[in-house]
């Protein structure tokens, strides 16, 4: 829970063009007769989280058209998304306002679903941060997302965001503060880059 008691935010990190993949923006691709957006966002809204944040970027009208079909969800422009993803996790902090916990995601996940969102919420330590970890081939357990940033440390996460990464390096520098919440058995954390990955928005 919030600490101003308004409830945790979701922010889905969804202004890439997907150049990669060559399809445009992730988040406007299919997904089992919606978009990967719009499957993002409900996942946050039935796990817990108050509204969404959607940072938007490339492609930016019609990926807020996606977000405007999510319930509580509004989008918040990134002029600079070609910097990196460091701009867009600012810009959607910024957006969420502060005094909020913030769970953020990026939008190429097709595995996430509520119930990995209710139990990183349900497990948040307050002054913490929570982090969704799912299980590797050899299996260790690897921070992935969801992650919850407490009210705390949103600030500290928008200072040290730059180019294509977000919190990452906060959490690596304060590692005693990140507790780690196993969701091996709803999912198993990967994202989608490539081609080769697109059959995991059918799995």
């Amino acid at each position: 829970m919030s600490t101003d008691g308004r409830g945790t935010v979701g922010l889905v990190l969804a202004a890439g063009a997907g150049t990669r993949l060559g399809r445009g923006p992730k988040a406007l691709l299919p997904m089992q007769g919606t978009t990967l957006l719009e499957h993002v966002g409900w996942a946050l809204r039935e796990g817990g989280c108050v509204e969404v944040v959607v940072v938007t970027g490339a492609g930016a009208h019609r990926v807020a058209e996606a977000a405007a079909r999510i319930p509580g969800a509004r989008a918040r422009e990134n002029p600079h998304w070609r910097e990196g993803m460091g701009s867009s996790l600012r810009a959607g902090l910024a957006e969420a306002g502060a005094g909020r916990d913030v769970l953020v995601t990026p939008v190429d996940r097709p595995g996430i679903s509520a119930e990995e969102v209710a139990r990183v919420l349900e497990a948040h330590r307050p002054g913490e941060v929570t982090a969704a970890a799912h299980r590797d081939a050899s299996g260790t357990l690897r921070r992935g997302h969801p992650v919850l940033l407490d009210a705390a440390w949103t600030a500290a996460a928008a200072e040290a965001a730059h180019g294509d990464v977000g919190a990452r390096d906060l959490l690596r520098a304060h590692r005693e503060i990140v507790q780690l919440v196993d969701c091996t058995d709803l999912e198993d954390g990967a994202d989608l880059d490539l081609p080769e990955h697109l059959g995991r928005l059918e799995a």
